[in-house]
């Protein structure tokens, strides 16, 4: 049997077909755009659409927002993936004993990102070279002249 194609399920999609075919057209059509939430969603908002005497186009909508939603809660997730990074490091678990200068209440603070709202330096130079020496590989840092 050939390989289906997406031609295939648009061609199904204009004759009248049964339940079972229309899932089976979605599972292949969601497959094909990488959409799981999308396939996730469908048949709950069909069932919700149709109580609710929704329009296609509101269906639609519906549908989309799931999925988009799901890629921008996942998105973070699946960029660290494709970084393909040895381990996760929190700022909790450096190990303050080696930066010159800098207790563990700074490196607390600076975890809570505050210095970006109020437009500060986060560190000194001194510590920026001994961080970007701990970190190059980890995160990609341009090493400081």
């Amino acid at each position: 049997m050939p390989a289906r194609t997406a031609t295939d399920a648009t061609t199904t999609a204009t004759s009248r077909r049964t339940g079972q075919q229309t899932a089976a057209d979605l599972a292949f059509l969601a497959r094909a755009m990488k959409a799981p939430a999308l396939l996730d969603a469908a048949e709950r908002l069909a069932e919700r659409a149709r109580k609710e005497s929704w329009t296609h186009a509101e269906y639609l909508v519906a549908c989309l927002q799931r999925e988009v939603s799901a890629r921008e809660s996942h998105g973070g997730e699946a960029r660290v993936r494709a970084a393909r990074f040895p381990a996760i490091k929190t700022v909790e678990e450096l190990d303050v004993t080696h930066l010159c200068g800098m207790t563990r209440q700074q490196l607390a603070h600076l975890g809570t990102l505050d210095f970006i709202t109020g437009k500060e330096n986060a560190v000194s130079q001194r510590t920026l070279r001994w961080l970007d020496q701990f970190t190059f590989g980890w995160v990609g840092t341009v090493p400081l002249a």
